[in-house]
């Protein structure tokens, strides 16, 4: 604004051209010169007991820098300037969206606008850097019931592909909603007198149950003997007892009587006697 002033200034002088260095120059004085101004008119201002400086505060700075004044008025009227463009208003510059942790506060009213503002509260109000645990009864017996659930859910589905089951349906290929197989014990009630507070290893037992386990017998044999002719040694015949095969295993396991509730067969109601 200074500059633009300074040049039709010069211009209504008589004057075509002008370096740029000349320019700044002649800006900054005439800046340096309203400052002072300026400010020895406020001091005069406050001295008479007000808060707005009037032209005669302006002529005493004036008088106190040793300008004269006495030709400027007619300096205006023979001077004829040109009217300056009015200002464009300035694009409001966008805040950035940087970080910040929390709501920044406000100064209170004693303190005045010119001071810098609050830091972020984190600076000087204790936060917390971990997430405090959850102390409230109903959402620790709901998260507690979840992870019971959870588990319960992993626990039969590592069952059902580790361990035997039976399927609903006849097909082998669809494993789906598999049951796990019970393993009844006999005798039932044994669990219950074996003490359950001590682990025994079998090195400690006078006895090895497995040495027990007698091992599988070999395929029984039977010896036929066939009239021969007289003067002639009898041949014993040794045949052997096949096994049978594993079709009819699987024929004869399908007929096997599963102990699970969901795969019995459907029983139906006695009709009474009316």
């Amino acid at each position: 604004m200074l500059t633009a002033g300074i040049s039709s200034v010069l211009v209504a002088l008589g004057v075509d051209a002008a370096d740029r260095d000349v320019l700044e120059t002649l800006t900054e004085m005439i800046q340096c010169f309203l400052c002072e101004v300026g400010f020895l008119s406020k001091s005069y201002c406050e001295l008479s007991g007000r808060s707005e400086p009037l032209i005669a505060d302006v002529i005493l700075g004036f008088v106190e820098m040793g300008i004269d004044f006495s030709g400027l008025d007619q300096f205006v009227k023979r001077i004829k300037t040109t009217n300056l463009p009015s200002l464009q208003p300035q694009q409001p510059q966008k805040q950035l969206n940087m970080l910040q942790a929390g709501t920044k506060q406000t100064p209170p009213g004693h303190i005045p606008t010119y001071l810098p503002t609050f830091p972020d509260p984190h600076a000087y109000i204790r936060t917390p850097t971990h997430k405090q645990p959850v102390i409230d009864y109903e959402a620790i017996r709901e998260k507690y019931a979840a992870q019971k659930k959870d588990m319960e859910r992993a626990l039969t589905k590592f069952l059902a592909k580790t361990s035997q089951i039976h399927n609903l349906f006849d097909s082998d290929e669809t494993n789906m909603f598999p049951l796990i197989a019970c393993k009844p014990q006999f005798p039932p009630y044994l669990s219950a007198l074996l003490p359950q507070d001590q682990i025994f290893d079998p090195e400690d037992l006078e006895y090895d149950p497995r040495s027990q386990e007698h091992p599988a017998s070999p395929p029984k044999k039977r010896v036929k003997q066939e009239p021969v002719a007289e003067n002639v040694t009898p041949v014993e015949k040794v045949e052997e007892i096949k096994e049978e095969s594993p079709k009819n295993e699987e024929n004869s396991s399908q007929n096997w009587d599963i102990d699970n509730p969901y795969l019995a067969a459907t029983k139906l109601p006695a009709k009474g006697n009316d």
